[in-house]
């Protein structure tokens, strides 16, 4: 696509970086992967041995120091640290792509995109879980007016993570981007409001089962959308048993879906974005349609996160922040998920805040 690639550096490379960004921006001929930060032996190792050609350095302040060499920065680090970062990239002249959670306080975010406009630079947020399969199957039944006028929807991400790997998940409180609110919480959020629209919560709890927990791990919302649609939400890391992903309600039909999109897993275990097996999911953890008391299959889409770079590409090879095509995942959006999680936790009783 562009005469020259996008030099691009990845700040991070835990799960997010080395999962998450790494693997698309390389499968991508529009990037170049020309820097990665991190300060641990191990990952710098792996990251040497993966993408010989990347630079690898020990900061993300070490990126800052070369943005003269740069146009992109992606930021996979802690949630704390992505508003000082993503402040000091578009000062010194880069475009920013930001891992979820986007920031930690709404007021943040809308200073950043305040800047990014002051300083024509492109800002986006990582919200991946929209281009999942399970996503772009609902989305194109809601599309297509399948279910009818929906009245009620249910979402959730749950898991049994008894233990907590990363040693700033363990000593993060909430008001350091800590707790499942803002990890998997900010995901099901923006596909609620993607869905349905602008929502407000009306009930709420917010809860710490595991002992080492210092934020959330146990998240239970209700939201109303201006739409009228009914939202459930749950994310919890302590379910032996997990719920649906998905259960949407219509005046025509329902839709229920189970499962974890096989994106995340599949590059854990090594494969490529360009695999012709990438994010095509096994049929029996496809989704029923459920309409005049008949049940069908209804196959899910393929995943399709390399969506997410294509689309920067696109925009930054047409002018960047100039250009009128829209970035990958509007900031906005991301603003307004930190707006309700935000009003949740006001909402939530102290008989559900804090540790059960």
């Amino acid at each position: 696509m562009t005469s020259q690639p996008i030099r691009t550096a990845v700040a991070g490379f835990g799960l997010s970086g080395s999962v998450f960004h790494a693997p698309f921006i390389a499968a991508n001929p529009a990037y170049e992967l020309s820097i990665i930060a991190t300060s641990d032996p191990e990952r710098q190792a792996k990251a040497k041995e993966r993408y010989p050609a990347a630079r690898i350095v020990n900061t993300p302040e070490d990126i800052l120091a070369l943005a003269g060499e740069l146009d992109l920065i992606v930021l996979g680090t802690p949630p704390a640290t992505h508003y000082p970062l993503a402040k000091a990239a578009l000062e010194a002249g880069l475009d920013v792509v930001v891992d979820k959670p986007f920031v930690i306080h709404s007021s943040e975010g809308e200073e950043l995109i305040a800047l990014a406009a002051k300083e024509s630079r492109v800002l986006t947020v990582y919200q991946n879980r929209r281009w999942d399969g399970d996503s772009l199957t609902a989305q194109k039944l809601l599309d297509a007016g399948t279910l009818g006028a929906v009245t009620r929807f249910e979402v959730g991400m749950e898991r049994w993570a008894p233990e907590i790997a990363k040693a700033w998940k363990a000593s993060a409180t909430a008001e350091e981007g800590g707790g499942v609110l803002f990890d998997l919480g900010t995901h099901v959020l923006d596909l609620a409001l993607r869905f349905f629209g602008p929502a407000t919560v009306t009930y709420a709890e917010i809860t710490a089962r595991r002992p080492q927990e210092n934020a959330d791990d146990d998240v239970f919302l209700a939201l109303r959308h201006d739409s009228g649609v009914i939202t459930h939400v749950t994310v919890n890391l302590n379910s032996h048993v997990h719920g649906p992903r998905f259960r949407i309600l219509g005046t025509k039909g329902g839709f229920v879906k189970f499962g974890t999109d096989p994106q995340e897993p599949f590059v854990l275990g090594g494969g490529l974005p360009t695999d012709p097996e990438y994010g095509v999911e096994p049929e029996e953890n496809h989704g029923t349609l459920e309409l005049d008391g008949e049940r069908t299959t209804v196959p899910t889409e393929r995943g399709a996160y390399p969506e997410f770079y294509r689309l920067l590409a696109e925009k930054l090879d047409d002018g960047g922040a100039a250009s009128a095509r829209p970035v990958p995942v509007d900031p906005a959006g991301p603003v307004a998920v930190l707006k309700l999680i935000e009003q949740a936790r006001t909402l939530a009783s102290k008989d559900f805040f804090g540790k059960a």
